[in-house]
């Protein structure tokens, strides 16, 4: 069977509409009395361990992640849940006691800010820079993932979906700045993981069972020959064989991504104390094995269903249109917006930390008032959100048949390695300093781009592809990483050491003064 659009009850919209109009109502009463850029980019660090553990849930499984893992799961297998229990739960335990409790007790902002602090100030430019771009672009990803589920469920215009979906979120984003975007996650964490529960459940009973939904892919033939494997073997034909997933996500993105990704650090930064900041991590990391089972699994059962569907990343959203019964679609549709919100208000307030912190107050004006940085991070989120629309529909015309979780993973892998590197020599050896770090950076960046073009373009150089698999991303990170790190050792060992106080700080009798 091929995809479908399928049409909703009236019930469907009214679950729908209540929902949309109630998170955007609550966005907007709890940002009404704000007075400074440290209610809204950190929520006057008052928010507590339980609701920023549901908002990094809520916030890292997005509509790429419901659209992009179950479509990866659907082309090679239930070996994509790697990118969970791998990929997120080892390196969040890891931030919570080691890394967290360092950027919390220096009172930073952004994870660039730290860079200063600990380097100097063209480091943080660099990282700021990448950051801006990154989560930029990956607005409008996850824009256009919201018109892919939305178009296949409704038949909604793509045009119509990337609207609605950046007014609903700009509006309680620019009003309620990090604490709208905390407390909305923790119910959209809840609504998400009950609807996609609800999938799960009706797709395994509609198959009669685990067992029969294996013999429908084992009987595929070939094409799902590893499909039931969680590690898989390195010569098989998968992009997720276990050195990529081990060395690749494991050792280098993952960590990265938990350790030194912005929209996710931020949340613990807004703690109302350095335990509630690491309690959160963990808790996060609890609720975390919960997510490969709801989205990956309804991948498989989309293939067992429907072997023949053109485009992978449609598998969870034709399932949906096929198992919900009438009534329980809206159910499932808000929480897929719940899921999709929760990731754009995550990137989307963070972009305007980052914007407002590392280059207005850096480099515009160190002497704004309290009213002057509210009111210029309001307006980076309000610019954010139109260029992600734009970005959206650029992706709709240039990027169609792109796998939307091989874009996210690719952009990421240019400057994730290096900026782990960075952050990595930063904590574990004092001699690095701030010249070493910045070459390091930036010759792991030139590194990760370098060997994306070869293996992109490897045809047109007259050459063999450097990685025999689609998602390169795991292995020419791991290279960049190394670059890195290579470099800066030397850059270091060959310039004169930064001051004392550049490393006396991550003791934790060290000074918690900021820059």
């Amino acid at each position: 069977m091929n995809e479908a659009t399928t049409t909703l009850a009236g019930i469907d919209y009214a679950i729908i509409a209540v929902y949309l109009i109630g998170t955007v109502v609550f966005g907007l009463a709890l940002g009404w009395k704000f007075k400074s850029g440290k209610d809204f980019f950190l929520a006057g660090r008052t928010l507590p361990w339980w609701a920023i553990g549901m908002s990094l849930v809520a916030s890292d499984i997005g509509g790429t992640d419901i659209i992009g893992v179950g479509g990866a799961a659907y082309r090679h297998g239930i070996s994509a849940a790697n990118f969970e229990w791998i990929g997120c739960v080892p390196a969040m335990i890891v931030a919570a006691f080691i890394f967290i409790p360092v950027f919390y007790r220096t009172g930073i902002y952004t994870i660039p800010e730290f860079m200063e602090r600990r380097y100097n100030a063209g480091m943080r430019a660099a990282l700021a820079i990448c950051w801006v771009l990154f989560m930029a672009c990956n607005l409008g990803i996850m824009l256009f993932a919201s018109a892919k589920m939305l178009n296949v469920l409704l038949g909604w215009s793509p045009v119509v979906s990337i609207l609605l979906t950046a007014v609903l979120v700009g509006v309680y984003t620019f009003a309620g700045g990090l604490k709208a975007v905390v407390y909305t996650d923790t119910i959209q964490c809840a609504v998400m993981i009950g609807g996609c529960l609800l999938v799960l459940l009706l797709g395994l009973s509609d198959l009669g069972g685990w067992g029969n939904m294996m013999e429908k892919i084992n009987a595929l033939g070939e094409r799902t020959e590893n499909h039931g494997e969680l590690i898989v073997p390195a010569d098989s034909e998968s992009p997720f064989v276990w050195p990529g997933i081990l060395i690749g996500l494991a050792l280098i993105l993952s960590p990265a991504y938990w350790i030194g990704n912005q929209a996710i650090v931020q949340r613990s930064l807004g703690a109302k104390s350095q335990f509630q900041a690491q309690a959160a991590f963990v808790w996060g990391a609890l609720l975390k094995t919960l997510i490969p089972v709801i989205i990956v699994i309804p991948g498989l059962i989309a293939l067992a269903k429907f072997p023949d569907l053109a485009d992978g990343d449609n598998a969870f959203p034709t399932l949906v249109a096929h198992v919900l019964p009438v009534g329980i679609r809206g159910i499932f549709l808000a929480a897929f917006v719940a899921a999709l919100m929760s990731s754009v208000d995550s990137y989307l307030n963070a972009s305007a930390t980052v914007i407002t912190n590392d280059f207005y107050l850096r480099y515009g004006n160190r002497n704004a008032t309290d009213r002057q940085i509210l009111n210029v991070g309001r307006g980076c989120t309000a610019a954010l959100m139109v260029w992600a629309v734009l970005f959206a529909f650029w992706i709709m015309k240039a990027g169609e048949g792109t796998p939307i979780f091989a874009i996210f993973q690719t952009l990421m892998a240019f400057f994730q390695g290096p900026a782990l590197a960075v952050i990595l020599l930063g904590f574990l050896w004092k001699r690095a300093n701030g010249k070493g770090a910045v070459a390091g950076f930036l010759s792991g960046i030139a590194m990760s781009v370098t060997l994306w073009g070869m293996q992109q373009w490897h045809t047109e150089l007259g050459i063999e592809p450097l990685f025999k698999v689609s998602e390169a991303f795991l292995y020419f990170s791991v290279w960049a990483f190394l670059t890195a790190v290579v470099v800066v050792v030397a850059m270091s060992l060959l310039t004169r050491p930064d001051p004392a106080e550049k490393t006396d700080f991550l003791t934790p009798g060290g000074s918690p003064e900021t820059i």
